[in-house]
């Protein structure tokens, strides 16, 4: 593995839907993900705890020299992206800026609607960054916390998924939103039962998608693309990594290739942090 990789890490196998989304805009780029999968979900924990979390798997990719760090969690994003930048020397990206300044550029009415865990509802992230850039927009967010159990059970386009969603969305609706930020990784994969709900007028923001696009501007302004243009894919589970390998393919998509996943510990180690 060129040691000059981006680093990924999710609370579980959600964040692999931005890793699709690297890979297609950065082809060239070597990746090394890390899915906490022994402790998903993030969104019911303290912010102490995700805090803990998030330095335990900064560390763990800290350790392996990579070039830049993402966090694909918009949870972990939400409460733990200042506090990972001030303490390391590499660029940090986390999903919840990138999707909050797409939904600025899709909403024409200037009504937003923003749905995710609890935990990230609760922090208000989304709404404090598109507030901070645009002071005039509404924003109407939803928690959701049963759209990650489904996404992982696979039952993205049945009629429980669609009744959840309903329930779910209905307050939404009611707002008139034209723009909806899908405010969790997971999310993505609802998308054709989201968009059934909330009709086709209403844009759904994937946040995977316009942080991949903000990553490879970034390493283009930095000059920090792989030169070799070869690329090469690390992924690592916290437990269970067959059910891993097994279930990453829903997020990655069918044609794609998890090889080996290996079962490892995220630990804290001082070596990685910012001198």
């Amino acid at each position: 593995m060129n040691r000059r990789a981006i680093g990924v890490f999710d609370s579980g196998l959600g964040g692999l839907t931005v890793l699709k989304e690297i890979i297609r805009h950065l082809p060239g780029e070597n990746t090394i993900y890390l899915g906490d999968t022994a402790r998903v979900p993030y969104g019911i924990r303290s912010p102490e705890v995700i805090v803990r979390y998030s330095f335990e798997n900064t560390g763990f990719l800290m350790s392996r020299e990579i070039k830049l760090l993402v966090i694909a969690c918009n949870t972990a994003s939400a409460i733990s992206l200042e506090k990972i930048r001030e303490s390391v020397d590499i660029d940090v990206i986390g999903v919840i800026g990138p999707g909050a300044r797409a939904a600025l550029r899709a909403t024409k009415t200037g009504r937003v609607g923003v749905i995710g865990t609890e935990t990230t509802i609760k922090s208000g992230a989304y709404a404090r960054t598109m507030k901070s850039l645009d002071p005039g927009v509404e924003i109407f967010t939803q928690a959701c916390p049963l759209f990650v159990p489904l996404v992982e059970e696979g039952w993205v386009d049945n009629q429980v998924a669609l009744l959840t969603a309903e329930k779910y969305l209905h307050p939404l609706k009611k707002h008139d939103i034209d723009t909806l930020v899908l405010g969790c990784t997971h999310y993505p994969l609802l998308k054709k039962t989201i968009s059934k709900v909330m009709g086709k007028k209403v844009i759904l923001i994937d946040s995977g998608a316009e942080t991949a696009r903000e990553i490879s501007g970034l390493l283009q302004e930095k000059g920090l693309l792989n030169p070799e243009g070869g690329s090469e894919r690390e992924f690592y589970s916290t437990d269970a990594p067959q059910k891993f390998k097994f279930l990453g393919s829903r997020f990655l998509g069918p044609d794609a290739l998890i090889q080996d996943v290996k079962l490892t510990e995220v630990w804290n180690e001082a070596r990685w942090k910012k001198k």
